[in-house]
């Protein structure tokens, strides 16, 4: 808040100016008759009042002020819990950047995403020009929700509105509303109209986590839920293009079923980390590592004796043409021990083959991703003359089976392979859908489509796309209201923790004036430069790390 000519002027920022006189220095009224609408321009700084607001929001607040005066004391004290969990939020930041605490408690992540931050991205994966669409729009909801608080809250106090405003101030836009003779209401009353802003993005947080949670009962009479995700869109860049195309359903991943595109997202992650961490076949100074924790397929005796592996290049095994290396981890006559050697099981000279990968899917499973213990105890799956066969993975390449439907059109045989570090099998194929095979960095690959956990009942393709939407801007208000309401929540000037904490000092202690103000100085020039610290550290950790 600033005191300016015999009021009071809240404004939402991300970052503000501090004084009256550094505003205009030219205004020029570009109005209807009854000056309704004005702005400001000067050489670093413009803004566009309103005040046609005024009179609606005055007469709501005054209205029902009897509700807005209870439901505003609620919010001053979810406002004073959030500047106390924030304030201790910095001082753990100052003291991670200053190595006085091991960092086991990983308060900074929660600080870098929700104070400074947009939401939660993965690593290596950038913002698309649909996000900086949500990013926008939930700007603009999760503000104007804020200034509506502060309006109404001064409303109901008989405070009356000058105006609202959105401004630029040289790169930073922001929001405003000026409210007339503040300086004489009492402590308690600007606590309320302070705290007002925080308290509604909270609410806002709360209504969008809600509408998450019930969308599919909201969504029922239109759409469908909690059967398997759609394809949206596959862009012409994802390695899953040529083998999925908008209107076909995902239904599992490796045989684990697949309910919504969350979690596509979560098993193909865990895919990724179990099996890479677990996986691992590669010529390395003559040796081979284990082979752990892989799912195999019975494959009989005759396939086997087709190729095995013959080519090499440098220290990597390789597969002529379109043919894929396999792995023996067991047969029905031999079975692995705990005193058998694995690199004497996996000699390249007898147990590794090259085969077609659409062949050998085909085929029944074993091994059931539970590693070689299983295998040795309980004897091979596989019946007489087959064998269990994993396939070979190389360092940083994952293998996984994709099964999908495709009500909306005629299966392809997917015959074709159109992606460096994949395979495709005709296995399963129906007149409605398929599985291919996909090697390679499914993180990426799970993130390269576009899917939805909504089918539309009926109507056009393009409807499909009105959950999608409607998802993503309930996230990304979530995100963007939380972070506003932590952000003005800082103890530093020219936010709304200073006037929380001004009000409070003001209402809860019996300091004089002159102590009252070296407080809140000391408070405020700590909160600012501890603020500015870990600001600067999160900004060397995102462009050097």
């Amino acid at each position: 808040m600033e005191e300016v000519e015999g009021r009071r002027i809240r404004r939402f920022v991300p970052q503000r100016l501090s004084r009256r006189r550094l505003l205009p220095l030219h205004s020029s009224s570009s109005s209807s008759s009854s000056s309704n609408i004005s702005n400001t321009v000067s050489c670093c700084y413009c803004d566009y009042k309103i005040s046609s607001f005024n009179t609606p929001l005055f007469l709501l607040g005054r209205r029902y002020s009897r509700f807005f005066k209870i439901w505003f004391s609620i919010g001053v004290g979810f406002s004073l819990s959030a500047l106390f969990g924030v304030s201790v939020i910095l001082l753990w930041e100052l003291a991670r950047t200053l190595q006085l605490c091991g960092g086991s408690i990983k308060l900074g992540n929660f600080a870098s995403t929700w104070l400074f931050g947009l939401p939660p991205l993965l690593p290596g994966l950038s913002l698309s020009l649909a996000d900086v669409g949500y990013a926008c729009v939930s700007t603009i909801i999760s503000v104007s929700v804020h200034e509506f608080g502060h309006a109404v809250a001064a409303a109901s106090e008989g405070i009356q509105i000058e105006y609202i405003a959105i401004f630029i101030a040289i790169l930073f836009p922001g929001a405003l509303v000026a409210y007339e003779l503040f300086q004489t209401v009492p402590h308690w009353t600007a606590l309320r109209v302070y705290s007002a802003g925080i308290w509604h993005n909270a609410v806002c947080c709360a209504a969008c986590g809600l509408a998450l949670f019930f969308l599919p009962l909201i969504l029922f009479p239109f759409y469908s839920s909690g059967h398997n995700p759609m394809v949206l869109n596959v862009p012409p860049t994802s390695p899953l293009s040529g083998y999925l195309a908008p209107g076909d359903v995902i239904l599992s991943i490796d045989d684990v079923s697949i309910r919504n595109a969350q979690e596509w997202l979560k098993l193909n992650t865990l895919t990724y980390n179990v099996k890479l961490n677990n996986v691992n076949l590669s010529h390395r100074t003559g040796e081979l590592e284990t082979v752990n924790k892989m799912k195999g397929y019975c494959v009989p005796s005759f396939m086997m004796e087709e190729i095995k592996i013959t080519k090499w290049l440098g220290n990597q095994h390789v597969c002529p043409g379109e043919l894929t290396a396999f792995v023996k981890l067991c047969s029905a006559n031999g079975t692995l021990h705990d005193g058998q050697n694995k690199t004497d099981l996996l000699n390249i000279g007898r147990s590794m083959y090259c085969l077609k990968a659409k062949d050998v899917v085909k085929r029944k499973r074993c091994g059931d991703d539970r590693g070689l213990a299983t295998l040795r105890g309980g004897g091979c799956t596989c019946l007489q003359d087959e064998f269990c066969l994993a396939p070979v993975q190389e360092p940083g390449l994952v293998w996984v089976e994709i099964a999908y439907s495709s009500p909306s059109r005629e299966c392809l045989s997917h015959e074709q392979n159109r992606f460096q570090f994949s395979k495709t099998s005709g296995v399963k194929a129906t007149n409605c859908g398929g599985t291919f095979i996909f090697v390679g960095d499914v993180v990426s690959m799970a993130h390269s489509i576009k899917l939805t956990s909504y089918q539309p009942r009926w109507g056009p393709q393009i409807v499909a796309y009105f959950p999608s939407i409607l998802e993503r801007i309930l996230i990304w208000t979530f995100h963007t209201s939380l972070a506003l309401a932590l952000f003005n929540a800082l103890p530093v000037y020219l936010l709304d923790g200073e006037y929380i904490l001004d009000a409070t000092l003001c209402h809860f202690t019996s300091l004089s004036s002159r102590k009252r103000k070296k407080v809140l100085r000391v408070c405020l020039l700590g909160g600012s430069l501890v603020s500015i610290i870990v600001c600067f550290r999160e900004l060397l950790q995102f462009y050097f790390f």
